[in-house]
């Protein structure tokens, strides 16, 4: 009896110490399994495959990297040419017109008055000077009829002085009936030259006449302001039955089928950007897409705060998905070539704020920061240029699958295979 309450006793002791075994057992077991879990690429037994570049040095040919915006081609304020009611507003903001088009009228009745006045003072002045509505002046005023009447009693008075004179050698007049003949040639002789000069005066009337005719006429035709180019209206600045003055601004209209883009260059490519360069230009609101223009203008001038000089470029704008006011991203070519390193974009990791890339180390790779100069797209692909941090011969790795860590163990693979399935 008291033997098996040894053995009861003993059973019950090795009971309460293997429930301690077995639960750190449990948990020792799962730590092991997950270690051997985060391991299994990156370590010896697990090498993370991967492609290597080799770095090498390149020439490349500059592109200039520059911002700006977007101009309207040309951009006009309309105003009123003459004084008058407002009748009607024809186009309104955001309405596309065309080249004469008439966008506000303006009560044409009182212009109409003095085109009429001034038609009828035209139509007096060349009925003095016996000429019809669309005869030329004349050109030889001896055949109006006032001349050629002046001239006819002028050769009747030039005769009779002439026998005057000689009645008067024969005793036949008196001295008062010769300077009476004298007087009456002296007059028509007078009369004869001012209706020469009469003549003149006409014809520089009716030049003046018709001159104010045509200016009423032009004045009538401004009372319809019109779009002096196709474009689309931007503002809009009076409503019908305003009175509207002389130089009146009334809308602001602009034309964007073709645009400027007026970029900010650096000073130091001032020596690089020519007339008539093909520029790749980018914009906020079409992400991916490239638009290009033309080089057409450079400014001479450096501007002393921003040390910039502006280059404009021309671009067509057809459908009119760009708009004036957009800002710009735009790529110059140049024609400067300089020694340099690139390397795929994909082999650049970025984290908080570094760029960095991981250099081969034996059968193990290291981390590098590098600082890009720039990224470029080629038939190559999208690559980042390299301004520090890399040399000619060092080579890259590229993870194919998993995750670099500084540390981790890799394996090349060959360009357009899968790593094995373990």
């Amino acid at each position: 009896m008291r033997q098996k309450i040894y053995r009861k006793r003993d059973f019950r002791r090795g009971h309460d110490c293997l429930v301690p075994f077995v639960l750190l057992a449990t948990v020792f077991g799962a730590g092991c399994s997950k270690t051997q879990t985060a391991s299994v690429l990156g370590d010896a037994a697990h090498p993370t495959p991967v492609h290597f570049y080799t770095v090498a040095e390149e020439t490349a040919r500059r592109r200039i990297q520059t911002v700006g915006s977007l101009y309207a081609f040309e951009e006009s304020i309309l105003s009123s040419q003459v004084d008058g009611r407002v009748a009607e507003v024809l186009a309104d903001v955001g309405d596309n017109v065309k080249e004469g088009q008439a966008l506000i009228t303006i009560d044409p009745q009182e212009l109409q008055f003095e085109v009429d006045r001034q038609r009828g003072l035209v139509t007096q002045v060349r009925a003095q000077l016996g000429i019809g509505p669309n005869d030329p002046p004349p050109s030889d005023p001896k055949r109006l009829a006032s001349v050629q009447r002046a001239e006819a009693d002028l050769f009747d008075a030039d005769h009779k002085y002439g026998r005057a004179q000689q009645m008067f050698k024969d005793n036949l007049i008196s001295q008062q009936q010769l300077d009476e003949a004298a007087s009456r040639f002296q007059s028509t002789k007078a009369t004869y030259n001012v209706a020469l000069q009469e003549v003149d005066r006409l014809k520089a009337l009716l030049i003046s006449s018709e001159a104010s005719e045509n200016l009423a006429e032009k004045k009538l035709a401004d009372a319809a302001i019109r779009a002096p180019f196709p474009g689309a209206i931007k503002t809009r600045n009076v409503h019908p039955g305003e009175y509207l003055r002389v130089q009146s601004p009334v809308m602001v209209l602009v034309r964007t089928d073709r645009l400027r883009a007026r970029l900010a260059v650096p000073e130091r490519w001032a020596g690089w950007v020519k007339d008539g360069a093909t520029v790749d230009l980018h914009v906020e609101a079409f992400p991916g897409e490239t638009f290009q223009g033309k080089i057409s203008r450079i400014n001479p001038v450096v501007a002393q705060d921003s040390r910039t000089f502006e280059a404009e470029a021309l671009l067509v704008n057809l459908d009119g998905r760009l708009k004036p006011g957009f800002f710009l991203e735009a790529s110059i070519p140049s024609e400067k070539e300089e020694k340099t390193i690139f390397v795929p974009e994909r082999a650049v990791n970025y984290r908080y704020g570094v760029y960095k890339v991981f250099l081969l180390n034996g059968n193990r790779v290291s981390e590098r920061q590098i600082r890009p100069a720039g990224q470029t797209e080629d038939e190559r692909g999208r690559r980042f240029e390299v301004a520090e941090g890399l040399k000619p011969g060092d080579r890259v790795a590229v993870a194919i699958s998993g995750d670099l860590h500084e540390g981790s163990v890799v394996r090349e693979q060959a360009e357009g295979t899968t790593p094995a399935a373990k």
